[in-house]
């Protein structure tokens, strides 16, 4: 059976995940040419995401740890429409 990770290990990994999806490098020819930056980030932040999704559900979870995990995905959503912009 599959070891549980804590809360807050899953949130330290979702953390470092979206820094991960950030540090992708963009391409040249423009990221819309090049669909493998975008299927890249995207999958990256779903990884994340995937981490931390159940946590505020959890009857367990304090408020903090639920705040947390709200944050972390607005900082999601916030990355992915930095990264995937039009430019």
């Amino acid at each position: 059976m599959a070891r549980q990770i804590p809360a807050a290990e899953r949130i330290i990994k979702a953390k470092k995940l979206i820094e991960k999806a950030r540090a992708i490098p963009r391409p040249d020819t423009g990221m819309f040419v090049d669909f493998s930056y975008t299927a890249q980030v995207k999958d990256t932040l779903r990884q994340a995401l995937d981490l931390v999704k159940f946590i505020r559900y959890t009857p367990t979870a304090s408020d903090e740890v639920k705040q947390q995990v709200e944050a972390l995905y607005q900082e999601a959503a916030e990355t992915e429409k930095e990264l995937l912009k039009k430019s």
